[in-house]
C-alpha cells in the first residue's frame, strides 16, 4: 500500500471513525439516559398518584365500614318482614349522602331489595354485573369497579362502583349487599394533579386488560394488550418500549395498591428523542467536518510530504548505484520534508568528498598498520626471555629464582595469552596457585595457602580473574598487617545450578565503615597496592554485568574473627 493511501487510511482510523462512532455511543448513551429518566420520573408520578388514590378510596371505605354496622342496617337485612319507615329511611341514609361524591346507594338482602337512594338497579340486575362474583368471593371486603369495566362509561353516566357483602355482626353471616356509586371526579381529581410530560397520560387498567380510567379521558372501557398483565410475564424493569395507540412509546407500569388495578403512564418516544436530537445532529456535522478535514489533509499536506519523501526514496537508490546527483523539487512547502532534501543533499555531497579522501587515506592507512605491526612485542619474546633467565638461574643453582620465573611465566600465559573471557575454572585456580608461589618469596613463611577444587568443577568455565584479586586483597588488607602467620584457604562447591568460590582468611577484619571505604575509594589514587588495577569492586560488576544480579561476591567481615568473600558463579559448560 502506498504510504498517502496510508496516511490517509490512518486519518480516516484514527479521526473519521472515533468521530462517528463517539457521536454514535454518545446519542445511544443519552437517549438511554432520557428513557430512564423519564421512567423514574414517571414511576415516581404513579407511585404519588396511587398513594392518593388509596387515600381517596379508603376514606369511602371507612363511611361504608361505620355504615354496615348500624343496628338499623342489620335489623333491615336479618328481619324479612321489617318495615323501613321514613326515619330509618333518613337513618339508612345518613353518612352516605352526606359526602360529596357519593351519587347513589343500594342496599340489598340476600334475595331481594331493601332499599336504595337515588338508583334503580334491582337485585336481577344485581346478579348480572360483571363485580358480583368478585364481591360475594372477598368476603366483606369492599370491590371497586371503575368507569372502563363496569359499562357506566358507554351508557354516558360514568360511576365509580364500591360493592361489598354486609355480615352479621355476631354470627358473620353474609345477610346482604351494599352498592355505593361515586362520582368519577373522585378518579378524575387524582389523575389530574398527577405529574406528566406534554402529550403524556396515565391510565389505570384492571387485570383482564380494560382502560379503567385514565387521565386525558380518552379510551375508557377499551381493551388493551400489556404484557406484564401476563401472568407468566418475567419482571426485569418497571418499563419497556412498545406500540400503544399506534404510536411507539415509553411504557411504565407499576401495581396498584387494589390488587386488581395497574397504574400505567404512556409517553411518546418522539418527545423523548427530541431531547436527544441536538446529540445527533452535532455528531454528523462533526463526522462531516472530520471527514472534510480529511480530504482537505490529504490534498494540501500529505501529497506534498509523500512527494518529498518518494523524491528522498529515489536519491537513495541513485547513490545505491553510485550516482551522487542532487534532488530537485518543483515547489517548496517551508516544513521539515524541505529540510529533508536538504540534509539528503548535503549528505550526497558530502558523501561524495568523503569518498574521495578515504581513498586517498587508505594507502596512508596500510602503511601505518604495517609500521604499528612492526614495533609490536611478541608475547612470545617476553616468555623466552623468562626462559633465559630459568636457565641461567639453574646454571648458577639458584632454585627460588628459578621457581619464580616459571610461575611469573604460567601467570603471564594465563593473563596475556588467553584471548577468551571464560576459562576453566581449574585454570583460575592454577592463576590463583602460580600468583601465591610469586608471592611467597616476598613473604616467605608469613602465610600459607590450601586451594581445594573438587575434580567435579575443574571443567566448569568460569570468568577469568575474579579469584585473584579477591586473594590480593586478602594479602594486603590482612595477612600483611599480621604479627602471626596467616592462612589463605581457597575452596569452591556447588549449590543447585551454581558454583560458590570461597576465599577465606585469618586476618584481622573489618567492620562495616572500613569496608565501605575500601570499596568506594577502589581504584583511586590513594590505594596502596595496584599491581593487577583489579579489586572487589570491579569483580562483583564484570560478574553482574555478565551473568545477572543474582551473580557476584558477598563480603562477610568481622574485627578480629577474619573474612570470608564468597563469590557465586552459575555452573556453565565447555
Amino acid at each position: 500500500m502506498k504510504l498517502r493511501r496510508k496516511i490517509l487510511f490512518a486519518i480516516i482510523l484514527l479521526v473519521f471513525i472515533p468521530v462517528i462512532l463517539m457521536g454514535i455511543v454518545t446519542y445511544v448513551n443519552f437517549s438511554n439516559a432520557m428513557e430512564k429518566k423519564s421512567s423514574n420520573f414517571y414511576w415516581i408520578s404513579l407511585l404519588e398518584t396511587d398513594r392518593k388514590l388509596k387515600f381517596a378510596l379508603s376514606e369511602i371505605t371507612s363511611i361504608t365500614n361505620s355504615k354496615i354496622t348500624q343496628p338499623v342496617v342489620q335489623q333491615s337485612l336479618k328481619q324479612k318482614n321489617f318495615v323501613i319507615t321514613y326515619d330509618r329511611k333518613q337513618e339508612l341514609s345518613s353518612y352516605l349522602i352526606d359526602h360529596p361524591m357519593i351519587t347513589s346507594f343500594s342496599f340489598y338482602s340476600k334475595d331481594r331489595l331493601i332499599y336504595q337512594y337515588n338508583a334503580s338497579m334491582s337485585f336481577e340486575d344485581l346478579k348480572r354485573q360483571s363485580w358480583f362474583d368478585a364481591m360475594e368471593g372477598a368476603e366483606g371486603r369492599p370491590v371497586w369497579s371503575g368507569p372502563g369495566e363496569n359499562g357506566s362509561e358507554i351508557s354516558g353516566n360514568p360511576v365509580l362502583v364500591q360493592a361489598r357483602v354486609i355480615k352479621d355482626s355476631y354470627s358473620l353471616e353474609d345477610i346482604g349487599y351494599l352498592v355505593v356509586n361515586v362520582k368519577p371526579d373522585l378518579l378524575d381529581q387524582i389523575f389530574w394533579e398527577a405529574a406528566t410530560l406534554k402529550k403524556g397520560d396515565i391510565l389505570l387498567v384492571n387485570k383482564l386488560g380494560n382502560i379503567v380510567f385514565n387521565k386525558s379521558g380518552e379510551h375508557i372501557g377499551q381493551r388493551t394488550d400489556f404484557p406484564f398483565l401476563q401472568n407468566d410475564y418475567a419482571k426485569e424493569h418497571d418499563y419497556y418500549i412498545d406500540n400503544y395507540q399506534g404510536e411507539k412509546s415509553l411504557i411504565t407500569f407499576l401495581p396498584s395498591h387494589n390488587a386488581a388495578w395497574y397504574l400505567v403512564a404512556i409517553t411518546p418516544m418522539n418527545l423523548i428523542s427530541s431531547e436527544s436530537v441536538s446529540i445527533r445532529n452535532i455528531a454528523i456535522i462533526l463526522s462531516t467536518v472530520s471527514l472534510l478535514s480529511a480530504i482537505l489533509f490529504d490534498r494540501y499536506f500529505v501529497r506534498r510530504l509523500v512527494h518529498s519523501i518518494n523524491s528522498a526514496v529515489n536519491g537513495m537508490k541513485r547513490v545505491k548505484q553510485g550516482i551522487f546527483t542532487p534532488i530537485t523539487t518543483p515547489y517548496r512547502a517551508d516544513d521539515e520534508s524541505d529540510l529533508l532534501i536538504d540534509g539528503f543533499n548535503r549528505m550526497s555531497t558530502q558523501i561524495n568528498e568523503l569518498l574521495v579522501q578515504v581513498e586517498t587515506e587508505q594507502g596512508r592507512k596500510k602503511e601505518a598498520e604495517m609500521q604499528a605491526l612492526m614495533a609490536q612485542i611478541n608475547p612470545h619474546f617476553i616468555y623466552n626471555s623468562l626462559e633465559s633467565i630459568n636457565s641461567m638461574a639453574v646454571l648458577q643453582g639458584n632454585k627460588d629464582i628459578s621457581k619464580m620465573v616459571i610461575s611469573l611465566g604460567k601467570l603471564l600465559r594465563i593473563s596475556i595469552s588467553q584471548n577468551q573471557e571464560l576459562i576453566p575454572l581449574h585454570m583460575e585456580f592454577e592463576h590463583v596457585r602460580h600468583y601465591l608461589d610469586i608471592q611467597k618469596f616476598r613473604f616467605e613463611d608469613k602465610f600459607s595457602y590450601v586451594i581445594d577444587l573438587s575434580d567435579g568443577l575443574r571443567t566448569f568455565m568460569t570468568q577469568k580473574l575474579i579469584v585473584q584479586p579477591i586473594v590480593e586483597n586478602a594479602l594486603y588488607h590482612a595477612i600483611e598487617q599480621m604479627e602471626d602467620p596467616g592462612i589463605i584457604e581457597i575452596t569452591a562447591y556447588e549449590m543447585g545450578m551454581d558454583m560458590i568460590i570461597i576465599v577465606k582468611d585469618n586476618g584481622p577484619g573489618f567492620d562495616l565503615a572500613k569496608m565501605m571505604s575500601l570499596w568506594d575509594n577502589e581504584g583511586s589514587a590513594q590505594k596502596k597496592y595496584s599491581d593487577s588495577g583489579v579489586g572487589l569492586k570491579n569483580v562483583h560488576e564484570r560478574l553482574n554485568i555478565r551473568f545477572g544480579s543474582p551473580y557476584g561476591i558477598l563480603v562477610c567481615s568481622s574485627p578480629g574473627f577474619g573474612s570470608t568473600i564468597r563469590i557465586r558463579i552459575p555452573k556453565i559448560l565447555p
